[in-house]
């Protein structure tokens, strides 16, 4: 009874250590590699399996998800000689559990070396002033050349980042000086440019100025000139309708006394006004030779009056003026 008791027992631990050899969970974003008997099997994905005891046993596991992998700083020559001190970071994935064990040793190590080479490559073919403005390019040019090589490799990269890039301390001495002088370069330029704008400036200001007061100028003489123009024009009118008004007065009946009676009064007013404006006493020659001088321009006014209003015969003979009076003289 004691020796089957304990046959039961032994039985008991031998199924559940079969149990544990053979049954296998397998948690999710994993994936086992099962050999038989050293051979590849087969590739169990994330759930419960069960394997062959004592055939089937789980030779690797691989984890599938996204893995961020630092890259050592390491020294990179550019294109003018200059050394670099640069490091990164890439993110892979596995993506093919079989190719992953079986296609290298250390994907992971194998992928790393890989960055580095491919980054000192990139980065021998560009001077230093374009290595800090083309990082975009060196990480696509990284991932480009891990695509291309990691094909049987079992594994995806998906983006490679440069973290840091380090330059001597006598180039960055020298890159801040390059810096600082580009600084003031463009201080001086600005300046410049902004003087010669304000020069043009007030020039183009000078000149509109002028020429608005040219245009000013020259509206003023026109309307000027215009004025004047209207102003002759107007005397002329006036003068011409005065002229023929006093044409049509005097041939009228009792025109002629009119105008003779106009010439005395205007003759007295006059030398009433001379008489009076001056110290010195103006007498005519003749005080009572008045009444004649009239006569003698009213003679004048009839002439130019027939002259006008009857043209001559072929044989008569133009009446002879008579002469004026002697202007007065000072006594």
């Amino acid at each position: 009874m004691g020796g089957f008791l304990f046959g039961i027992i032994v039985l008991i631990i031998f199924i559940i250590f079969v149990l544990l050899k053979t049954a296998i969970v397998v948690p999710q974003r994993q994936e086992y590699i099962v050999e038989r008997l050293g051979k590849y099997r087969t590739t169990l994905e994330a759930g419960f399996h069960i394997l062959v005891p004592f055939v089937d046993k789980v030779a690797y596991r691989t984890n599938l998800k996204e893995r961020a992998v630092d890259i050592d700083s390491q020294t990179c020559i550019t294109a003018d000689n200059v050394s670099l001190a640069v490091d990164g970071v890439m993110y892979i994935q596995v993506v093919n559990s079989r190719q992953a064990v079986y296609g290298i040793e250390d994907y992971y190590g194998a992928a790393s070396q890989l960055a580095q080479t491919s980054l000192r490559s990139a980065i021998g073919k560009m001077p230093l002033d374009k290595t800090f403005e083309s990082r975009e390019t060196l990480n696509q040019q990284v991932v480009e050349a891990l695509d291309e090589a990691a094909q049987n490799w079992g594994i995806k990269l998906f983006r490679y980042e440069i973290k840091d890039i380090k330059p001597n301390p006598s180039i960055l001495e020298a890159m801040e000086k390059q810096m600082r002088a580009e600084r003031e370069k463009r201080a001086e330029i600005a300046h410049s440019e902004g003087t010669r704008q304000s020069v043009i400036n007030r020039a183009e200001g000078d000149r509109q100025e002028a020429i608005a007061r040219s245009e000013g100028e020259k509206m003023k003489r026109i309307n000027e000139a215009e004025g004047r123009a209207q102003e002759i024009l107007k005397l002329a009118k006036a003068t011409a309708e005065g002229i023929r008004n006093v044409a049509e007065s005097l041939a009228v009946p009792g025109g002629i006394e009119a105008a003779r009676l106009e010439v005395a009064k205007k003759y007295l007013d006059e030398f009433g006004k001379l008489a009076k404006e001056n110290n010195t006493m103006i007498l005519p020659g003749n005080l009572t030779d008045v009444a004649g001088m009239i006569s003698t321009a009213m003679s004048a006014i009839q002439q130019q009056s027939g002259k006008r209003s009857a043209p001559p015969s072929s044989g008569s003979h133009p009446e002879r003026e008579r002469p004026f009076p002697k202007s007065p003289t000072p006594s």
